[in-house]
């Protein structure tokens, strides 16, 4: 192993740890990640720009910090990738659409991106999304396919695949994304690596998502821990964020305080309304055993889910039909053909239409609340499958046709804005990853990630490295 693919084996904790030994400097580690995102870049297609010339410099400005042993904030130096639907000031945000003109301005950071700024992250470069984040796998007019480091014939999921990949194969160990119906969840379960869907506000976002309360932000990691750290530096306020959620607890302060004694509802497939393959189902109730090995009481139980997916195509539709509003026709004629599929659907919703889906959330919402009322969490695979070939948003012969109808545990969640994560299981016969996702009532991010950290340090995540890049 050569130490440009050490440095780009480790965590952003064990990055940090090295800084302040000295064992290496942040140049040496930028260095090396920019080496692995040339090695691996025209195999996967994970970034739409990618910074060099502004990560090396602030990689050497934070290599000055590190000597003088002045470190500024919680990310000093450490490789970060952000999906190219957050405002980077300095280079255009084109959200995966030949609509988006890149001339710009660009003059504004997303809150989020701006809290990385303001704890020393290095801002590595911009990773690819399907066009305006619209669907759960990464392809775009602008961009072309994403491909999966486990099998370069799949995909690596979306709509933030790209953030997926990318950590998944060493190009830095974090990014952020944003998930509206899955989409941080979605990827990083097939690419295997962790990811979390915190509590709708806790992540202030701006502009605000055309998809509404729908679309949160969330750290994509290697491992719980590290998420914990970025999520404590990017849920930081900004009052552009009028929804955002007030200061809570250092997610780091509690994260290994273990799942003994936590009560955990397991629902293989709600109750039998989906078809779990069998690998995935095998590995989900490993995932499950080792939970109540470490001493959490698990008890099999369906929470009230019958489909919610005509509300969320409702208010995910008319999000779409927002977002394209201001285009012109010829401008149309540039987007995902997918995409102009649903912006239709959309515009033909009336507001009592969207205000029945609204009336639909919000018992569905109370449902889940009760459900917490008896269960601290809840456990179900995060997806019912691995992933499938890439370029088309439904597996072939699946009789889907749009990408909800194979992501049936991830985006009843969005609608009740809990906090979600994803944590790796096992791999298929294929040895392609395997998902576990940990739920929480809203606000119960701490459980989540308590949980999720355990698996971790109990060894039930560890899955051979990639294969195909």
């Amino acid at each position: 192993m050569t130490e440009s693919m050490f440095l780009t084996d480790l965590t952003a904790r064990q990055l940090l740890a090295g800084y302040e030994k000295g064992d290496f400097s942040p140049v040496d580690v930028a260095r090396a990640t920019l080496d692995r995102i040339e090695a691996v870049e025209p195999l996967v297609n994970a970034f739409v720009r990618v910074d060099a010339d502004e990560a090396l410099a602030a990689a050497e400005a934070s290599t000055t910090r590190w000597r003088a042993k002045k470190p500024q904030g919680l990310l000093d130096g450490v490789p970060v990738s952000v999906k190219d639907i957050f405002l980077q000031r300095g280079g255009p945000t084109l959200r995966g659409s030949r609509t988006v003109d890149p001339a710009g301005p660009w003059t504004e950071d997303a809150p989020a991106v701006a809290r990385l700024r303001e704890n020393g992250a290095v801002l590595i470069g911009k990773t690819t999304t399907p066009e305006f984040g619209w669907k759960g796998v990464t392809d775009s007019p602008l961009s072309g396919v994403t491909r999966n480091p486990y099998d370069l014939s799949r995909t690596a999921g979306g709509s933030s695949g790209g953030s997926a990949a990318a950590v998944a194969l060493g190009a830095g160990p974090l990014s952020i994304g944003t998930d509206g119906g899955g989409s941080v969840r979605i990827p990083a379960s097939f690419c295997g690596i962790f990811a979390l869907k915190p509590t709708y506000g806790r992540i202030p976002l701006y502009p605000s998502s055309p998809f509404g309360t729908l679309a949160h932000a969330g750290p994509m990691t290697r491992d719980a821990a590290d998420a914990a750290l970025l999520l404590d530096v990017i849920s930081g306020p900004d009052w552009r964020d009028w929804s955002q959620l007030a200061p809570a607890r250092a997610l780091r302060a509690g994260l290994g305080e273990g799942v003994a004694g936590l009560r955990i509802g397991f629902s293989p497939s709600f109750g039998g309304q989906v078809a779990v393959r069998p690998d995935v189902a095998a590995a989900v109730r490993r995932g499950v055993g080792r939970l109540a090995e470490l001493g959490a009481f698990i008890e099999e139980a369906d929470p009230d889910i019958s489909d919610p997916v005509e509300a969320f195509h409702t208010l995910w539709f008319t999000g779409a039909a927002r977002v394209t509003q201001p285009l012109g026709e010829e401008q149309r004629a540039l987007l995902d053909p997918g995409l102009t599929e649903v912006v239709a659907a959309g515009s033909e919703a009336s507001a009592l239409d969207y205000l029945a889906a609204v009336d639909a959330r919000m018992e569905l919402g109370r449902r889940l609340g009760r459900f917490h009322e008896t269960y601290d969490l809840l456990v179900t695979p995060t997806l019912p499958l691995t992933a499938f070939e890439a370029g088309v948003e439904a597996p072939k012969d699946s009789g889907h046709r749009r990408w909800t109808g194979w992501t049936p545990f991830t985006y009843p969640f969005n609608l009740t804005q809990q906090p979600a994560a994803t944590v790796p299981c096992g791999v298929d016969a294929d040895g392609l990853p395997i998902g576990l996702q940990l739920i929480g009532a809203r606000h119960a991010d701490a459980l989540v990630m308590r949980a999720a950290h355990a698996l971790y340090e109990s060894g039930a995540t560890s899955l051979p490295a990639p294969t195909g890049a």
